[in-house]
């Protein structure tokens, strides 16, 4: 595997994976695989078509008539050289193939090449012996390397007796270098329809594969919230259909969509002006009363008011919501110093965390962090980042706030960690705690967009939130937002500004 993805690499040609590389393992594996049945059967059959034509020819120079025909005269007087002789000038094949009289005690007496022959092995004349039909054949190569095909058949008198024998052959060097010729063409025939079949076929999967890549890639922006993305149609067929589906999907999540930020938007701005007034006119009451005001109205109208501004609350986070779904959230950037703000935030945390029997511990760095920023902006980050600290938090635990500078793909970045002991966050939820109207703790009071805001305005600072937890043990969350440098190294310390535990 190693292997091909180097050759892949060297040939520049994308690696082929999903469908296309099922379709190159499946399909063309059976092609190629009867195309290699083919190719060994061809050459099998073409083979034993030559081997079985040489072979016809020298049957034709050892047949019964032949040997009847050398019987006869050797049984009339002449001597087996002089019936061999002759025989050989009236052989009509003596062109092509060589005769051998050979002796009961295998010594070659007569060669139609006119040359003495040295005895040798001859394993079809040893075949003739030994078979009963006093016939043998051979292919392999004689003593002197040639390759050839040899048939041998026993010369016998009338009554039985064993004269010698005529051992006809034929070299094999031209035959099996026409059969190579011939293989080879074969192969080149194999290999040029396998190179059709594949361009074909990758085009006609290409047709296929592309839309599916196209489909699959809009829906995962449709997924993500992009509902302006649409799918060319380039195919009336399924596919085509399959695009026109998705693009009318896509329309109506659009419109629906649009109906909801607007509802929310409507919603929003409609309660906002009567929680101010029920929030201020309580405020006023409470300020207002004096001892002769009972208990229980008291702590009524505590309770108005605080409803009042978690629901204030609420709703700042729905205009916000609804002004990062419409892209109408903008941010006042200004030179800000981030650790000042976070100092700041931290400060006005403490008094809460304290009520609740939190402990805070933070450190910042005595040098600013100057950056190009939306200041109430990052304060809405820190205090949200801050509050889902708290609200999940054990008592009597600790809330850890630390900054620094750090680089990131040697940019400067001040760096923000912020740390609780609570209860921490399942595998399960993790990935999912930014997305809207996400609650990985049902129990705890929120809106389950919060986080989501917040990543959006770390993202339009050109930052990144990052979130840590396990179940158990407590949650970081990592902040980085990009300043315009790092300090010097000796004028870089960390002090420990304020420290509360209870």
């Amino acid at each position: 595997m190693v292997k091909a993805d180097k050759v892949f690499e060297k040939l520049k040609i994308k690696k082929p994976e999903g469908i296309t590389l099922r379709w190159l393992v499946n399909i063309l594996g059976v092609i190629a695989i009867f195309f290699i049945i083919v190719f060994l059967l061809g050459s099998f059959a073409i083979k034993n078509h030559y081997y079985s034509n040489v072979e016809s020819i020298l049957e034709s120079g050892a047949t019964n008539a032949s040997v009847n025909y050398l019987s006869n005269n050797i049984e009339s007087g002449l001597s087996l050289e002089k019936s061999a002789a002759d025989y050989i000038d009236s052989y009509s094949y003596k062109d092509r193939t060589t005769i051998w009289i050979i002796d009961n005690d295998g010594n070659v007496l007569l060669s139609s090449s006119g040359f003495s022959v040295e005895k040798q092995e001859m394993p079809d004349f040893e075949m003739a012996v030994t078979q009963a039909g006093g016939t043998g054949k051979f292919i392999g190569r004689l003593d002197s390397h040639e390759k050839v095909m040899a048939v041998c058949r026993l010369l016998k008198d009338s009554d039985g007796n064993t004269l010698g024998a005529i051992r006809v052959m034929s070299s094999l060097k031209q035959i099996d270098a026409q059969i190579r010729t011939l293989v080879f063409f074969i192969f080149l025939a194999l290999v040029a329809v396998f190179a059709i079949i594949v361009l074909s076929n990758m085009f006609f999967i290409r047709s296929i594969i592309t839309p599916v890549k196209e489909v699959n890639e809009t829906t995962k922006k449709i997924s993500q919230g992009d509902y302006s993305v649409r799918i060319e149609k380039k195919y009336n067929d399924e596919i085509g259909d399959l695009c026109d589906s998705i693009n009318t999907m896509a329309e109506e999540i659009s419109t629906t969509d649009k109906m909801k930020n607007d509802f929310i938007s409507t919603i929003s701005h409609e309660l906002r002006t009567p929680l101010t007034s029920i929030k201020g006119w309580g405020e006023t009451l409470i300020f207002g009363m004096d001892d002769s005001v009972d208990e229980v109205t008291r702590k009524g109208l505590e309770v108005i008011v605080k409803e009042a501004r978690r629901l204030e609350g609420f709703v700042e986070e729905l205009l916000d919501f609804s002004r990062l779904q419409s892209g109408r959230m903008k941010l006042n950037k200004s030179k800000i110093d981030v650790f000042a703000e976070l100092d700041e935030t931290v400060f006005t945390f403490i008094e809460r965390a304290m009520r609740d029997n939190i402990g805070v511990k933070y450190s910042i760095p005595d040098v600013p962090a100057v950056a190009d920023a939306d200041a109430n902006r990052l304060k809405q980050v820190f205090m949200n980042i801050l509050d889902n600290a708290l609200k999940y938090s054990r008592a009597a635990s600790t809330i850890f706030v630390k900054a620094e500078f750090t680089q990131l793909e040697g940019k400067p970045f001040a760096k923000i960690a912020i740390a609780d002991q609570g209860c921490g966050i399942s595998k399960e939820d993790l990935p999912h705690v930014k997305d809207k109207f996400y609650k990985a703790n049902v129990s705890v009071k929120g809106s389950g967009i919060g986080l989501a805001v917040t990543n959006e305005i770390i993202s339009l600072h050109g930052g990144k939130l990052e979130i840590d937890s396990e179940e158990g043990k407590g949650t970081l969350v990592t902040i980085c937002i990009p300043v315009e440098g790092m300090p010097e190294s000796d004028e870089h310390k960390i002090t420990e500004d304020t420290e509360t535990d209870e």
